[in-house]
Parts: C-alpha cells; structure tokens; sequence
C-alpha cells in the first residue's frame, strides 16, 4: 500500500512543491491518508520555494512555507512512490539510488490509463534496458533497434511536465492546471489501490 509519496523535479522551488501541495488538498478533500514530500535533483537546501508557486497554492488555502531539499538516499528509501516531473528526472533518481527503479514512474507515465499507451512504455523500458547493456558491453545499436525505439516513442504521449521556471504567474497556472487534472487521476488510483 501506497502511503508516502515523494515528488521530485530540478530545483525544488516550483514543480514538486506546487505537486504535493495540491495532493495534499486533494487527499484531504478525499479522506487519504498520506505523508507527501517533494526534493530536487539539483535542489540547493533552504531556497525559498517560487513566489508564483506560493501563490497558486495560496489561493487554493494551501498555506506553503517550505524550503528546497535535495534528493537523498534516505528520502529514496523512505518514499512508497517517487514520481518525477520529466524522463530525465526519472534516469536521475534511478542512477543515482539505482535500488528505487521498481519504485520510480514520471508522474504522467504511473497515472496514464491508455492499455496501449501503457504497453508500449513498457516495451520501451525494456528495449531500453536491452540497448543501455549492450552499449556497456561495446555493442552497436543496430538501425532496426533505433527504428522500433522511434516507433515506440511515436506512441508514448510526453511524458515530462513543463517547467515554468523564471516564467510568467500564467506559465505557473498553466503547469498548475496539467499538475491537477494528473493528480486527480493519481487520487483515483490510489482510491482504487486501498479500496
């Protein structure tokens, strides 16, 4: 059973804490019970959190006074679920604290719902997987490999949340929006998983 989530994102200032700020509302507002984190790949401790980041969650009366935390082993160990904002956030986590690859999804790849969508991540994870050891081992990547990655791609949606860093209150709302309707269906899963 799911109960500690970790979010994770670049810096930790705008991204990851507007994400579990607006879980913890929605959890609330759904009589979850669940301890919410967020940290950065590239966080500095102590930096104050995005003023616009504040504020979205401000008007929602969610009170946000946090300061930036770096991703550590012991928030890797801690963490349920670590769910990231972009693929690149997700192959941090991995190589740095590589026992959490069971437990590490980009948020839009764990709530996706799509059979076919789902599928086809999880080939590419496996094709990936495959082509990453043999070029360890000094293997070529033959073209057909590099063609059925392409094709696989071509049917994954974007999987990474854009970042509205150093961008305009719209750009925040915007990322607020798509943060929302992907949390209200990972609220759902989660219903799901402990009913």
């Amino acid at each position: 059973m799911i109960e500690r989530i970790l979010f994770v994102c670049t810096g930790n200032t705008c991204r990851s804490p507007l994400a579990k700020g607006l879980l913890k509302w929605l959890a609330e507002k759904e009589a979850l019970d669940l301890d919410i984190r967020s940290s950065g790949v590239a966080a500095i401790d102590g930096m104050p959190i995005s003023h616009h980041t504040k504020a979205i969650l401000a008007d929602r009366g969610i009170q946000a006074d946090e300061t930036s935390t770096a991703m550590t082993r012991e928030l890797a160990e801690w963490a349920d679920l670590i769910l990231t904002m972009t693929m690149s956030h997700k192959r941090a986590v991995v190589q740095r604290f590589p026992s959490t690859i069971d437990k590490v999804f980009t948020l839009k790849e764990y709530v996706e719902d799509d059979p076919a969508v789902l599928e086809a991540i999880k080939e590419r994870e496996s094709l990936a997987s495959e082509l990453q050891l043999k070029l360890s081992l000094g293997q070529a990547i033959t073209a057909e490999e590099q063609e059925r990655l392409k094709q696989l791609n071509a049917k994954i949606p974007g999987e990474d949340v854009a970042d509205p860093f150093g961008g305009s209150r719209e750009d925040y709302d915007r990322c607020a929006m798509e943060l929302e309707g992907l949390l209200v269906k990972l609220v759902n899963r989660l219903k799901k998983e402990t009913a």
